[in-house]
């Protein structure tokens, strides 16, 4: 009875305070935080599917939330691109190669790519300062990233609005288990990032491979030894090849121009 009582207090406490617990909740979780938004806005969806909130006030906070936090990384990617974005790569727990991937999509997809943004981890975390470190326009953004957060918010608001008898059942479910739903639900999030954890060491190990410092990399160029230098940026925000001699080739297309390498010398890869 007690435990029912706790989760009756938690409904009501969102039906309370919905439209700004929306806001607020999704603003931080898109300001980088770890507060997963989908188990609110899919109780939200049940609420408004009882009529103690409206779907269209809630998708409002919801998409604004998502905007003003995307708008601050928008910006800091346009004026501090480089250092955002190894930011962003140094604390995620997404791999080095699932960020490559999300940093191609966007030169392949461009702001398209912020429509399903918000559903992709790796995309969502970097599809705002990428977009702003792209030199695209702040009013295209508002348009495709507005847009992105209205499908986002609204795909999991109707989950909970259609299967809210479902949602019923969990919670009565969730009710008869008591504390011990928190427990499993906390030992679950746990096991979510030690798995990530491993993932991401697992593939540093797998690069794990002789690294040259800027310093030693001059010296020897200074000394005339025989190098080639491939310049593995992409071409987002890249600058042109500010190493003397250096080739530029993706690593999309290392595999297609892998004949341009010489094998009599030594190699150096350059990637930030």
């Amino acid at each position: 009875m007690h435990e029912q009582l706790q989760i009756g207090s938690v409904l009501a406490f969102i039906e309370r305070h919905g439209y700004a617990l929306l806001f607020f909740w999704v603003l931080a979780e898109q300001s980088a935080i770890p507060l997963p938004s989908a188990p609110l806005l899919v109780a939200a969806g049940a609420l408004i599917h009882g009529g103690r909130l409206h779907m269209a006030a809630a998708l409002l906070c919801c998409t604004t939330g998502a905007l003003v936090a995307d708008t601050i990384w928008f910006q800091l990617g346009r004026h501090r691109g480089h250092q955002i974005l190894r930011l962003i790569c140094r604390v995620s727990l997404e791999p080095d190669s699932c960020v490559r991937q999300t940093e191609n999509a966007f030169l392949k997809h461009g702001l398209k790519s912020l429509l399903v943004s918000k559903f992709v981890p790796g995309l969502n975390a970097l599809a705002a300062p990428l977009a702003g470190f792209s030199g695209a326009s702040y009013i295209r953004f508002v348009l495709y990233d507005s847009v992105g957060a209205l499908i986002w918010s609204g795909v999991f608001i109707s989950l909970g609005y259609v299967f809210n008898g479902q949602l019923e059942t969990v919670v009565d479910y969730g009710s008869r288990m008591g504390s011990g739903l928190f427990f499993l639900v906390a030992a679950m999030f746990a096991c979510w990032i030690g798995w990530k954890y491993v993932q991401r060491r697992r593939v540093f190990r797998q690069l794990d491979v002789a690294r040259i410092t800027p310093a030693e990399l001059q010296e020897r160029l200074a000394a005339n030894e025989e190098l080639f230098i491939v310049d593995l940026r992409s071409g987002l925000g890249a600058e042109p090849a500010i190493i003397p001699g250096a080739v530029r080739i993706s690593a999309e297309d290392l595999a297609v121009r892998g004949q341009e390498i010489p094998r009599d010398r030594e190699i150096i890869l350059f990637c930030t």
